[in-house]
Formats: C-alpha cells, structure tokens, sequence
C-alpha cells in the first residue's frame, strides 16, 4: 500500500508556488469580487471587465487559469474557454496594452564588487568570532555566484538539496533539481556548473557546504543570531530583499533596481557580448525557444546609436549643423504610499499558551515600520501604509511581510491565518 495518499500525489503534480497563487487568485474571484462558484461564462467575462484596468493582462490570464483549474478539478465545464471570455480579454489588451517590466541586469563587474566585499566581510567576521555573520556571507556568496553563472532562477536557488551537489574533480560539479518551472514532466534536471579561476560559484558553494556541515536537505537556508541553521529552504520571496539588502551593504547603486531575475538576465548579456550564440545560451541555462531566450538579452547597441553615429562620421560637417544639448537625465519617480488592510488572526498551538507575546513580536518588527493602526479591538484588522515605486516593488514588499509573519508566529508555536489586499481590494496577497 502506498505511505501516501491520492491527494498527496494530486498536489505533488503541481508546483507549490502555483497552488499558493491559484488559491489566491479564486479567492479573489469568489471572496474580494463576490463571484459565485462554479462560474458562468457571463460572470467570469464581467470579472475581467471589471479588472481590466486595476490589473495587468498577465495577471488576468493568471486568475482566468486558476480559474479553469478549479472547474476542471471539481469537474464542472470550463467556463474561461469560451468565445466571450477570450475575446473580452484580446479586447482589454487592445484597449488597455501594458509595457513589459525587465529587470535589472547584474553585470559581472557587480558581482566582483559585491563577492570581494563578502570576502572581506567573511575575514572580518571569522576575525572576530561572528560564526552567524560569517555564515551569511558565506551562503550570500554562493548563492550570488551560482546564481549569475548559472543563470538560476531564485526558485532554482532555494530548491537545491545539498545531497545532490556532485563535485567532478578538476571541472566543476554538478547540482540536480527534481522540479523546475519549465520541466512539465517532472523529470528533473542535471545542472554543471564550472570550475572557474575568479569568482568561483563552485569554490564558494563548497565553501558554505564545508562550515554548515550540511550533507543532506535544502542547500541555503536561514541563520539565527546565534549561528544555528534553520531547518527549511529560505522562501523564494525573502531571496530578493535579502540581495538588495547585500547590494546596497557591498556600495552598488540602485540596488532596489535588481529582481529576482537579475542574476539570469545578467549572466545572459555577459555571455552574448562575450561570443555565445543563442543556441549554446539556450542548451546552458535551459530556456526552450528563442523567444524566452531573446527576452533576457540586450543587444550590444540597442538604440542604433554607435551604427548610427559611425556613418555620421563618414560624412562631411554642414556649417548649419550645431551639437544638440545633452537630454537630462530622466526622472525617478517618488515613491507613493499604499494603503493596505492586513487581515491577522493567531491562535496557539498548545493548550493555555499565550498569543500576547507573538503578537507584540509582529506588531513590533512587521508592522510599526509601516505605520500599522489597528482597526478593532480584537487587533485582527490594520491599516498598513507601505511606500513603493511601483507594483513590483509592492509584491515584494507585501510577499515579504507575509513570510515574516508567518516566520515569526512558527517561532512563537502559533497559528496563522493572514491576507493583506489594498483598500479597494484589487490586489490581494496571502
């Protein structure tokens, strides 16, 4: 007999972070939006409609697959693959097209800068006897090294197991990973990663190996204060505000410029300007058709200027011709503050414990930084008011804040049930 059960396998065969933004998302449709389940296709086609300039198209075609999923899995008919559905949503993006957000490249000059800072750090701290500090730079360095030269996604990163790092003596070694986003089969991936003379990701990740002791179990985790590893892979969404934190520490600028895909897009311009042809990009990272591959590189002259002003100079100079001022620098745009209502409920775990202390934790380190005003007197509802550029800085910030508190109530042995969504409800997070 099998040790598990159907449901078990059922969940198994989709990714955690799709169940976690499909639940979300029918959430929306059905709790924040009032729709009813199972859905009519006139109900559905009035979501998007309604939607249609608070959220991205990409994001409609989220919530419109999370959508299917649960018809299909509760076996009624799927009312997202009818007629009207797909052409209200061709119609929102006709009428509402959105501008496509990259992000930010790290070059490899970034990463010297940032990995000789860590080094330093590393010396400072064993110098001094911080084992916690020394261990953070030491996971921090060889995250940031695998990452950019093996162009890792952030899921990629945390889902490494440390029993399945293989060294090949005098190449490299070899990371496994039993699930990746673009592996539908399950078959799971081989990864080698180079031996290099300088900045060195396989050096670095047997470095963190060698002073955790780890043998098997997630490769980067947590550290406490005092040194101790945590049990569990670091959460995909604290992996960003974690390397922005090391960025601006190591003196790069703009360091909340850089996503999680920074470290890809980064390793892929090197690689380009450095003689790569797309076909052999492609086979090392593992992207499936040029199309993905394209999105990551930035052409060596993307304006047409050094082409451009390279025949220029061929040609002889009119007296009339004057030199154009330079064009400012453009503007950054301030940050603006959100409104943001937090839904919090805890509960303990054992009988006659208390939940006084983990609330007073929360309310301390999650939410006065962010000017929380409780809104009852049970302090099950507050007002949060978070400053962010933009929409993927606010992801970040509220993906974070949930994993801190749920970090925090685990800590305290409690229970929780949190959501976060903006005043008008149009954008959730849980």
């Amino acid at each position: 007999m099998s040790p598990h059960s159907l449901e078990t396998y059922l969940q198994a065969a989709q990714r955690e972070n799709t169940q976690r933004s499909y639940a979300s998302a029918v959430r929306h449709f059905e709790v924040t939006w009032g729709g009813l389940l199972p859905a009519t296709t006139q109900s559905v086609a009035n979501y998007l409609v309604a939607h249609a300039t608070s959220l991205s198209i990409n994001t409609l075609r989220q919530r419109l697959a999370a959508l299917s999923h649960w018809h299909q899995s509760h076996g009624f008919s799927d009312p997202t693959a009818a007629a009207v559905v797909k052409r209200t949503l061709k119609g929102i993006q006709a009428l509402h097209p959105a501008h496509e957000k990259r992000a930010e490249p790290l070059q490899l000059t970034a990463v010297a800068q940032v990995t000789d800072w860590l080094e330093s750090a590393i010396e400072a701290a064993d110098t001094r006897g911080d084992c916690a500090d020394a261990l953070r730079c030491r996971r921090d360095r060889a995250m940031l090294l695998l990452g950019f030269w093996r162009g890792f996604r952030v899921d990629e990163l945390v889902g490494l197991q440390t029993e399945h790092i293989a060294v090949v003596p005098g190449q490299g070694m070899t990371c496994f990973l039993g699930r990746t986003k673009t592996d539908r089969q399950f078959a799971g991936t081989t990864y080698r990663v180079p031996a290099l003379s300088r900045w060195c990701p396989v050096t670095a990740t047997l470095d963190w190996i060698s002073h955790t002791g780890l043998t098997t179990g997630p490769l980067f985790r947590g550290v406490t204060r005092s040194g101790a590893l945590g049990a569990a892979a670091l959460h995909s969404n604290s992996v960003v505000p974690m390397l922005r934190k090391l960025f601006a520490r190591a003196g790069l600028a703009s360091p909340e410029a850089y996503s999680g895909h920074s470290l890809r897009r980064g390793f892929a311009g090197w690689a380009n300007n450095n003689g790569w042809d797309v076909r052999a990009l492609m086979e090392y990272v593992g992207w499936k058709d040029v199309h993905s591959a394209m999105r990551y590189i930035d052409a060596p002259d993307a304006f047409g200027q050094q082409r451009i002003e390279t025949a220029l100079a061929a040609m002889p100079m009119s007296p009339l011709v004057t030199s154009s001022p330079a064009l400012p620098p453009p503007a950054t745009a301030p940050p603006t503050t959100v409104a943001l209502i937090l839904v919090l409920h805890l509960t303990p775990r054992r009988k006659r414990h208390s939940v006084t202390k983990g609330r007073k934790t929360i309310e301390t380190i999650c939410l006065s930084p962010h000017q929380a005003v409780p809104l009852n007197a049970e302090h099950s509802r507050y007002r949060l008011s978070v400053e962010a550029a933009d929409d993927l800085t606010l992801d970040e910030i509220a993906s974070s804040l949930i994993d801190d508190l749920y970090r925090i109530a685990d800590n305290h042995d409690l229970q929780l049930d949190a959501s976060l969504h903006d005043e008008a409800g149009a954008r959730h997070w849980d």
